[in-house]
């Protein structure tokens, strides 16, 4: 049997500091289904956790070569105390469902009903026979983005954020070097005694945006970040020091900088569900030849006027003579360091519900949990899902009551 660790200081830190309740823990009944969305590499749960959560007394089953894409074999997880199974019909029966991506309709349809399914819900993919379906089924759902931590953020976010920007700066790294091909510059990044190096443009000072930063630095380029609040621009300038320049996102300030810039990252925040569409079309065609673009906000609508989805397999296109990255969800690429990733957020959280009494009890005591909640045994509990697809909702407090 394989040796495994436990989860870190940091994993557990990203719980709240729930309430003192007298609470009676309970073993829970888990499914890790196959991912079959195209592209879809992770997995919510590692061996180790699995062990963990096995060694507390967890029933937990994984479907036969879950986590091969992302590194995992079915051995391991034996190992690890999950049971493996050929159907994905059966892991669709237990009690908690945890899976990376929304389930499919044909998934929905496996599942007995009054389940609880943690996932992510990745709201701009949705329609309204998804949460219809699973308001048929009395299905308790939980959006892993929408789950906080102790300090109100979304650590699912920020997680994959930050796996985002770093491949974001080498992804462009790799397209800008890439002198084999007629449509590439052939520039390294950094600089070599008498040649300057290239030049990174990064909009957007959140986590994705200063991940790009750090990676992009720590290459030898020149970077300049751009973000509309002055304040995140301070606390870069102050974390980085003098080797990063900072500016104002400003319609003419932009298109200056782009006109000189080897690679643009765009890592914007959504406002309002969509992403500011800072840079326009005038402005990329004004770019050198075979410079790169890199829109990690596609996920959110993109923050270029140019930007189209692009896949995995067909990760780029060309534009104005300037090459187009816009691969949605980029972490799961990295399916082995995204899962870890998750895993030790997700492994933790499911531990809590236990401790807390099972999933009901949780959602009862645990606001940073319940933030993440849309759905409960069938009723929809966010007033903007229900009024914009038509469907019955109730607020979570009416349900809870508040604490």
């Amino acid at each position: 049997m394989s040796e495994y660790i436990s989860w870190s200081e940091t994993a557990w830190a990203t719980q709240e500091e729930r309430l003192a309740v007298e609470t009676k823990g309970t073993n829970l009944h888990i499914g890790l289904p196959k991912e079959r969305e195209m592209n879809e590499h992770r997995i919510l749960l590692t061996p180790e956790s699995v062990q963990i959560l096995t060694n507390n007394g967890h029933h937990i089953l994984v479907e036969k070569g879950a986590g091969e894409l992302a590194g995992f074999s079915d051995r391991m997880y034996a190992n690890a105390g999950a049971e493996i199974v050929e159907e994905a019909t059966t892991i669709f029966q237990c009690a908690i469902v945890a899976k990376v991506a929304p389930p499919t309709p044909a998934e929905i349809a496996l599942m007995k009903g009054n389940q609880t399914l943690i996932s992510a819900l990745q709201l701009r993919t949705r329609d309204r026979d998804y949460f219809k379906a699973l308001a048929d089924k009395k299905i308790t759902a939980l959006a892993l983005e929408e789950v906080r931590n102790g300090e109100d953020q979304s650590a699912l976010r920020m997680a994959m954020s930050e796996i985002a920007g770093q491949m974001a700066a080498r992804v462009g790294a790799s397209l800008l070097a890439d002198g084999a091909h007629g449509s590439r510059k052939g520039k390294l990044m950094g600089p070599i005694p008498g040649v300057t190096p290239a030049r990174v443009v990064v909009l957007g000072a959140g986590v994705a945006g200063l991940s790009a930063v750090r990676a992009a630095l720590g290459m030898g380029a020149q970077v300049i970040l751009m973000d509309s609040n002055i304040n995140r621009l301070r606390t870069a300038h102050e974390d980085f020091g003098n080797v990063l320049h900072t500016e104002v996102i400003q319609e003419l300030v932009v298109s200056k900088r782009l006109a000189k810039a080897d690679i643009v990252i765009g890592a914007l925040r959504p406002v309002d569900g969509r992403t500011p569409m800072v840079v326009t079309e005038d402005m990329i065609a004004s770019m050198e030849p075979n410079s790169v673009i890199i829109d990690i906000s596609i996920d959110s609508g993109g923050c270029f006027e140019t930007s189209e989805l692009t896949t995995h397999d067909v990760p780029t296109f060309e534009k104005f003579g300037i090459i187009h990255y816009m691969v949605p969800n980029m972490a799961s690429a990295v399916g082995h360091t995204a899962s870890v990733a998750m895993s030790n957020i997700v492994g933790p959280l499911v531990q809590v519900m236990a401790d807390t009494g099972g999933v009901e009890d949780c959602l009862h005591y645990d606001l940073n949990v319940r933030a993440g909640l849309y759905m409960y045994k069938g009723l929809l509990t966010k007033r903007h899902l229900g009024e914009h697809f038509d469907l019955p909702f109730s607020n979570d407090t009416l349900l809870f009551g508040t604490l």
